[in-house]
């Protein structure tokens, strides 16, 4: 397992430049406003797309993969229950909440530790695919319905959301591209490939920059915000595999199905929810604070899954 927390290394150096470059103001002062623009609008785009052409309908036919949605739906269920009748968010901040705590980090942390634990990224791919197709787009069609525009009526931003979303578009044009065989040429696949890992490096970026921010306002608003925090990231690191744990055993899952079911279920909140609350500017600092306290946790979780699952897939 040693050498799968080396997977964090490139998160906590590039979230620590991000931080420096800020700190020392070696972009500006809108550097990472811009980042922010460029991972959601560019850079995010390339990464689901170069995914999803590759990926087959059929990686979705996997009883690991059932069994991860449903630790995944119901934690998102019991996050946003809690944030609207106990913390009472609005929606756009609700749908946050739930996010952070289920959307795994899937994609720049989910492969190398899949890779290097369970040696093969077969099942990660299918996470990737389940929450590029299903919990990327309902979740900033959640956030669409709630935050204030001066572009039209609500209902008409949300029909027009998947393409005008450049998130959503690229979805389904990888999804269409790959569904239909369309091969693409070397010289089109490499420039989306290079902005996707531009992409990854952009997110860690503004996510360290964020860091300099204000802190959470003092008073009970403050301190209600830092129950939640708690709450929330409770419910990524130890809810989520648990009950993805306690429904692979009630299902009969064979060891290796478990094995990645849970393993990928307790990997930290994603960036790809920090940067959509860092585009429409709601709950940036909770959002950060779940990235960070659940990827360092993590990488606790992590190892002591892989010590007491890890037997399963020899």
């Amino acid at each position: 397992m040693g050498s799968a927390l080396t997977a964090f290394a490139p998160i906590w150096a590039l979230t620590g430049l991000g931080y420096l470059l800020s700190r020392f103001g070696v972009l500006g002062d809108r550097a990472d406003a811009v980042l922010t623009r460029l991972a959601f609008q560019v850079a995010m785009p390339a990464v689901l797309f170069s995914t999803l052409i590759g990926t087959p309908f059929s990686a979705l036919a996997d009883r690991g993969l059932l069994v991860f949605v449903l630790g995944t739906a119901l934690v998102a269920l019991l996050a946003f229950s809690l944030s609207t009748w106990v913390f009472k968010r609005r929606r756009a901040e609700r749908t946050l909440s739930a996010a952070a705590a289920s959307y795994v980090n899937a994609g720049n942390l989910g492969i190398p530790v899949a890779l290097q634990v369970l040696g093969s990224s077969s099942f990660i791919v299918a996470v990737l695919l389940f929450q590029s197709l299903l919990m990327m787009p309902s979740m900033l069609a959640s956030i669409e319905s709630d935050v204030p525009r001066d572009d039209g009526p609500r209902w008409r931003r949300l029909v027009l959301l998947p393409v005008r979303n450049p998130v959503i578009a690229a979805s389904m044009l990888g999804l269409l591209v790959g569904g239909i065989g369309i091969p693409l040429p070397a010289v089109v696949l490499e420039p989306i490939h290079t902005l996707g890992d531009a992409g990854v490096a952009c997110a860690l970026l503004v996510l360290g920059m964020s860091l300099r921010g204000d802190q959470v306002a003092a008073g009970p608003v403050g301190e209600r915000r830092r129950v939640e925090l708690v709450v929330v990231v409770v419910l990524k690191a130890l809810v989520q595999p648990g009950i993805t744990l306690g429904a692979g055993l009630l299902l009969g899952l064979p060891g290796p199905s478990l094995f990645a079911a849970v393993l990928c279920s307790a990997l930290p909140t994603a960036q790809n929810v920090f940067i959509a609350s860092s585009q429409y500017a709601v709950d940036v600092r909770f959002v950060r604070n779940c990235v960070l306290i659940s990827t360092l946790l993590s990488m606790g979780s992590l190892t002591l899954i892989a010590w007491l699952l890890g037997g399963a897939v020899t």
